[in-house]
């Protein structure tokens, strides 16, 4: 180990780089440098090489104006380092580390280590950082690697990026170079209202896919950013998926909102997506004040294809089931499924997949016994093994009650189905009312005769409702149990 202590660098400088230049020519040693007086790197053109790690003690007093090369684990105890104009490379081939009691500060930073560097103490950079190879790891306390204002980065990508927290001060738009240490996912602010700090690390699976907020139906439940904001205003968001890299649900591209998770629920904070839902595409969100865990959510119900509709009619000693679908990307079949208590299904039939992109128009015809009442649903099922289900809709050959206007299935499950015959047809309002007397869901309902449908959004939970459904002339109120 060398120590140099309380000695004008400018001399110094130039024998250390001799001498360690000329050990690693000789013998390939390692050789550590602990710095405990005054290093100065002079210039642009001044070099250091360390063939081994640096160690820059509470007493020591660095600044680095030229190139400072660290091949082994960098430590620092010293307090509010000098920043310099030179550029710090950690180019090991074996895993290195950043540590210590303080933040190593240095203006440029170039990364260059095929086996890794692990931050152990924030490592700050106020210039431009380089990626060349390798992917930089936080430790779990965490540390960051920290952008300061004015700040920026080139050349991440899957094989080199941050896998951890990244921090960045200022105003100005940002990228973070973020992902999981084997792709690169990264996340970017813009149009920030103020100076500010944020916080950003890549994270998968989603929590809670399934707690949304209206008008959210559906959340991307296979990776989201956590970037807390820790002080500041206003910004957008920007989100990107890539399919060849994380697995992206089949949403509609026209219904795909960034959602944050706020008070136990993901909540919309807006946008609108660009891309091919089967590729890649990013999407950008409304001016937020929300931050956080931030994801992909849907306003629509998704299938792996886009179903136009699916109905069921009963003729004579069959039910004949019709459905039509858009936009068949990687599909490959359709189970069709049938319930005789609207609860339970099971696989009745299989029909194999146009995997069109245009109209497609589908028929089977049941011809099992009806006793009753039959339920139906089309289960869609990608080549991925990726599957969504329909709508449900039903016949049934039971006589319509005096009344004319009846639910026909309580318990009810994602849809009430409601008979309407005789003069009860017509358009109704709906509302459905919790125990506690709050609105849940409204809407309006067309009685066409038969079986119509009011198909429950995510906002109805499993429990216990009053449905009001009623016209200027007839009104049905009913105890519903949503299971």
């Amino acid at each position: 180990m060398i120590n140099f202590k309380n000695i004008e660098m400018k001399k110094v400088k130039l024998f250390i780089t001799a001498i360690l230049l000329v050990q690693t020519a000789a013998v390939t040693a390692q050789v550590d440098l602990q710095n405990t007086g005054i290093l100065f790197v002079t210039g642009s053109s001044d070099i250091v090489y360390v063939n081994g790690g640096l160690t820059n003690t509470s007493t020591a007093a660095l600044t680095n104006n030229g190139s400072f090369y660290v091949r082994n684990n960098l430590s620092n105890a010293q307090v509010s380092m000098a920043i310099g104009t030179g550029t710090l490379y950690l180019t090991g081939s074996v895993a290195q580390s950043v540590g210590g009691t303080q933040p190593f500060r240095t203006f440029n930073l170039n990364t260059n280590n095929g086996s890794g560097i692990t931050l152990n103490a924030n490592l700050s950079v106020s210039g431009a950082h380089t990626f060349v190879n390798g992917i930089i790891a936080s430790s779990v306390t965490p540390n960051y690697l920290v952008y300061e204002a004015g700040s920026s980065h080139s050349g991440s990508a899957d094989n080199r990026h941050v896998s951890g927290w990244v921090k960045k001060h200022g105003n100005t738009n940002f990228t973070f170079p973020v992902g999981n240490g084997t792709y690169l996912r990264n996340a970017a602010l813009s149009n920030l209202s103020a100076l500010s700090e944020f916080n950003c690390k890549y994270l998968a699976p989603t929590p809670n896919p399934t707690n949304v907020a209206a008008p959210i139906l559906l959340v991307d439940n296979n990776e989201y950013w956590d970037i807390p904001r820790i002080s500041g205003g206003t910004a957008q968001v920007t989100l990107n998926w890539d399919n060849s890299k994380v697995s992206f649900p089949p949403f509609v591209l026209a219904e795909i909102r960034v959602v944050s998770y706020t008070a136990g629920l993901w909540t919309t904070r807006g946008g609108s997506a660009t891309g091919n839902i089967a590729t890649t595409g990013s999407l950008t969100s409304a001016i937020t004040n929300d931050f956080g865990f931030l994801t992909f959510g849907s306003t629509d119900w998704f299938v792996p294809v886009k179903f136009l509709g699916f109905t069921a009619q009963r003729r004579n000693n069959y039910s004949q089931l019709d459905w039509s679908t858009t936009k068949e990307f990687n599909a490959d079949r359709f189970d069709v499924e049938r319930s005789d208590d609207g609860l339970n299904f099971r696989k009745i039939g299989v029909t194999t997949a146009n995997n069109s992109a245009g109209v497609n128009a589908y028929q089977y015809n049941d011809h099992l016994p009806l006793n009753g009442t039959a339920w139906y649903r089309i289960k869609s099922i990608d080549k991925n093994g990726q599957q969504s289900y329909s709508i449900i809709a039903l016949v049934t050959d039971r006589v319509a009650r005096d009344a004319g206007l009846y639910v026909v299935n309580n318990p009810v499950r994602r849809s009430i189905f409601v008979s309407a015959t005789g003069n009860y047809i017509g358009t109704y309002e709906y509302s459905i009312v919790n125990a506690a007397g709050q609105l849940m869901q409204k809407g309006s309902m067309q009685a066409n005769g038969g079986i119509s449908t009011i198909q429950l959004t995510a906002t109805v939970a499993p429990g216990v409702y009053i449905l009001d459904l009623k016209n200027s002339t007839h009104r049905l109120t009913e105890r519903i149990v949503v299971q």
